[in-house]
């Protein structure tokens, strides 16, 4: 099963979801993404706002329910909505999926065959409790620092035995990658009995190319820019 999760409340872009981004609402090009997956036989889309909810409908995507105005809050983390979610469709429906997939509208760019992928992967390593998609960050952790007012600044993660790792070359430095979340896939069991989103042993699906959230209307400023450019679509 794969589930949006698309609240009406967006403060840093007004009504994100549903603004046209390459002629068609950000929300649609993560619906026609997965309608095209191989794996996914439902998709899901979680949202308190109508409008989505249109929207949704008219792309492809079921809104089988309204999600509570409780876990629609800034505040909001992820995990009750996807518990939500799939404990609704297991009442109502007498339906449970084996696997969740989690597709963040924000990522219009991801690739379907991303999320083949990282279903094939977890089907085939039992001891896996999810895959995320992962890839290297602009800045490496290596040079980063934890600073505060009238205190010297420290490194925010060392590397044994050498000094001052943070003034060598960034190619010369261990590789660490951030969690992109493009496509995050999760065991029924990973989220309904050990309680998570991932749990402990998490397969890394690595990305290439421009990784691109639409956080900021500067995300967005750019995300058109590439758009243009023919870079992604």
């Amino acid at each position: 099963m794969g589930l949006i999760l698309a609240r009406g409340g967006s403060k840093s872009i007004p009504k994100k979801n549903i603004k046209l981004l390459g002629g068609k609402p950000l929300l649609a090009h993560t619906v026609e993404k997965a309608k095209a997956a191989k794996y996914i036989d439902r998709l899901i889309l979680s949202t308190d706002d109508k409008e989505i909810a249109d929207v949704g409908r008219k792309y492809g995507a079921e809104v089988p329910f309204t999600r509570p105005a409780e876990l629609a809050e800034d505040s909001t983390t992820d995990y009750p909505v996807f518990v939500h979610a799939v404990e609704w469709l297991e009442k109502n429906e007498n339906w449970k999926p084996d696997f969740v997939v989690h597709l963040r509208p924000t990522h219009p760019f991801r690739k379907t065959s991303d999320i083949d992928k990282a279903v094939e992967m977890l089907a085939g390593n039992p001891e896996a409790d999810s895959v995320w998609t992962v890839g290297l960050p602009p800045v490496t952790p290596y040079k980063m620092f934890l600073a505060e007012e009238g205190q010297f600044i420290k490194p925010v993660v060392t590397i044994p035995g050498v000094d001052e790792a943070y003034n060598l070359p960034r190619q010369k430095l261990p590789k660490a990658y951030n969690h992109y979340g493009q496509v995050d896939v999760m065991r029924h069991n990973t989220l309904m009995k050990k309680k998570s989103m991932c749990g402990k042993n998490i397969l890394p699906l690595f990305l290439e190319g421009e990784l691109v959230d639409l956080d900021t209307l500067f995300d967005w400023e750019f995300a058109e820019f590439l758009m243009k450019k023919g870079k992604i679509r």
